[in-house]
């Protein structure tokens, strides 16, 4: 979407135009009605000249008034170039989430880009023990049914929950880096505090994930062979019965391979 000075320009631009092919068919059609009313005389068809005429000065007339009011208002700031560059990628995520594998991208490029702004610190083994745990979970979460359902909602907030977390725990670091020797206790005490509810929660959660498998995995587990199995059998039986028939009807009706008496 165009910004306010863009659209401003284009509407100048636009009137500019519009003026000038208004101006150019007014002349034209006043200059042929006063050519052709006195050969002609006035009649039907000079009246529609002259009216054709005269809504074209009008219409040219209207246009350069609006031009000059348009003209009168001042052009509206250059945006900044934060917000501009904030739009255009707001545009380019649109654009990309209305491919078919867009959102997906896009869950990827989000995914690298968390994981290389935890880079350096201590937070960063836990992100990514939480990332396998997290796209495992999505592989099942279809699956997730029933009584499932309540742990699979519970699990997606508590994955967001520490996901923050994490973030967290790096800011915490890194001002610690900066602290001066006097301030680092407390903040390196909230740092043990907060890295060990990290630890906690990511293997809660893996534990989490872990129990979704089992339950999928005994959800579809039946107590009977799986009917694909079964039907692959029974077409392989079938196939050899048809293949040892065959081999049976060619050697009764081949007297020199049928068997001596």
């Amino acid at each position: 979407m165009a910004d306010e000075r863009t659209r401003y320009f284009r509407s100048l631009a636009r009137l500019r135009r519009s003026a000038r092919r208004w101006t150019v068919l007014a002349g034209g059609l006043g200059g042929a009605t006063a050519v052709l009313t006195p050969y002609a005389g006035v009649g039907l068809p000079d009246a529609a000249w002259a009216g054709a005429a005269g809504s074209a000065v009008v219409l040219a007339a209207w246009r350069w008034v609006d031009l000059r009011a348009l003209r009168a208002r001042p052009a509206p700031p250059p945006p900044d170039p934060a917000q501009a560059a904030a739009r255009s990628r707001a545009r380019l995520v649109a654009a990309v989430e209305r491919l078919p594998a867009g959102p997906g991208v896009l869950a990827e490029v989000r995914r690298v880009r968390a994981r290389v702004a935890l880079r350096g610190t201590s937070a960063s083994e836990p992100w990514a023990r939480l990332d396998r745990a997290a796209l495992t979970l999505d592989g099942m979460r279809h699956r997730l049914t029933g009584l499932a359902e309540p742990a699979a909602q519970e699990a997606g907030a508590a994955d967001r929950s520490l996901r923050e977390l994490a973030h967290r725990v790096a800011s915490v670091e890194r001002a610690l880096r900066l602290a001066p020797p006097d301030a680092r206790a407390p903040l390196a005490e909230a740092h043990r505090v907060l890295t060990e509810q990290l630890e906690s929660g990511v293997a809660a959660y893996e534990r989490l994930v872990v129990a979704a498998a089992g339950y999928v995995a005994e959800d579809a587990r039946p107590d009977a062979p799986h009917p694909a199995a079964s039907r692959l059998t029974e077409a392989a039986d079938l196939l050899h019965g048809v293949a040892t028939a065959l081999s049976e009807l060619r050697t009764v009706g081949d007297p020199l391979r049928a068997p001596s008496r």
